[in-house]
């Protein structure tokens, strides 16, 4: 079996990776709270293009001075 990662979006975001080696299978770490909420944002999107204002607007009520910067570190 070929290594896989799957998601959960429905209640905590999750990743975890399976089929590889037992040392590297397992929960994956997904950082914080906005890392997680744009990991979640693009896997509902399927495959679809998430402009980068929607994402910024998805994260933040009244976005900061560096939003898209802010939000480039989240997908880098």
């Amino acid at each position: 079996m070929a290594d896989q990662v799957r998601f959960g979006v429905l209640g905590p975001v999750v990743a975890e990776r399976d089929g590889g080696p037992p040392e590297l299978s397992g929960p994956l770490d997904l950082k914080g709270p906005r890392h997680r909420a744009v990991l979640a944002r693009l896997i509902v999107a399927r495959r679809r293009v998430v402009p980068v204002a929607r994402l910024v607007a998805d994260l933040w009520v009244e976005p900061p001075a560096g939003a898209v910067g802010a939000l480039q570190t989240f997908v880098a």
